[in-house]
């Protein structure tokens, strides 16, 4: 359900590109560094995204510079670190440990199994440093859990559970802006659940799997499922725009208002051909 708020590469300028990538392998870095190696599998732009926005928020100190690594060992690759990219390398760990713990406890996969394993290594720590947001995961992560198994046939109850999970990562200070914060990530989140149900719409049919349009009995539609889609963006902008961003805003509304969509419509079009 992860990997789905990505930028439109080809639409950012090339400062925009090297921001992007910079903010993505300096979470990879802090992941290394705060957590485990492996831990690095679970990596998303997911949470290079949030780190982004509350960095343009905040406006934190800064610290950058280029590096090679095992997955790139030649060339050297840019990278950002800041309180706010540390905070989504820990974050980022958190959602793979309880994704993966989730996926063992609902098809025992023994993969999925090792991997919360690895991810859970550190998490202690991470739980430490930021109780109301690991609590809000694994409250939240079970719940969609029961709501599944239970074969939920309205989609706004799991939808909105797992955008509370993204609302509360959405706010970090208890302060003027984290109603709208928090209000962002709930839209968020209920747009990315739906927008997976979507595209998976045809495999877990095939495969018998809990998927919400399939619960309420709802026929292969892209059209409509494109309605709840722009209701839940159209609620998660309304917030976003009323944040005071100047700093790297051109490349989060490209995120927002372009890039979220790419795999909808890709996935859609296959289905249609």
């Amino acid at each position: 359900m992860f990997g789905y708020v990505n930028a439109s590469w080809k639409e950012l300028t090339r400062e925009e590109q090297h921001r992007y990538q910079a903010a993505y392998c300096g979470i990879c870095r802090r992941i290394r560094e705060q957590s485990t190696n492996l831990s690095r599998l679970g990596l998303s732009y997911d949470m290079a995204f949030l780190s982004l926005l509350l960095m343009s928020l905040y406006e934190p100190e800064e610290a950058s510079g280029k590096q090679t690594c095992m997955l790139h060992p030649i060339k050297k690759r840019p990278w950002l670190d800041s309180e706010f990219i540390r905070y989504g390398a820990d974050m980022n760990v958190a959602l793979a440990y309880y994704n993966c713990l989730d996926d063992w406890q609902d098809d025992r996969k023994l993969s999925a199994k090792l991997m919360a394993g690895t991810f859970g290594k550190r998490l202690p720590e991470i739980q430490a440093r930021y109780p109301r947001q690991c609590r809000a995961i694994s409250d939240c992560i079970v719940r969609l859990s029961e709501l599944e198994k239970d074969g939920c046939s309205n989609p706004d109850e799991p939808a909105g559970c797992f955008g509370e999970l993204m609302g509360e990562l959405f706010v970090y200070y208890d302060d003027l802006w984290a109603p709208h914060l928090r209000q962002m990530g709930m839209a968020l989140g209920r747009f990315i659940y739906l927008l997976d149900a979507a595209v998976d719409y045809r495999r877990d049919k095939r495969k018998g799997k809990y998927n919400p349009f399939l619960a309420m009995g709802m026929e292969e539609d892209w059209e409509r499922w494109e309605e709840y889609l722009v209701l839940a963006m159209g609620s998660c902008t309304r917030s976003y725009e009323m944040l005071p961003l100047v700093q790297d805003k051109g490349l989060l509304d490209n995120i927002l208002y372009s890039g979220v969509w790419t795999r909808f419509r890709k996935k859609g079009k296959e289905e249609a051909e």
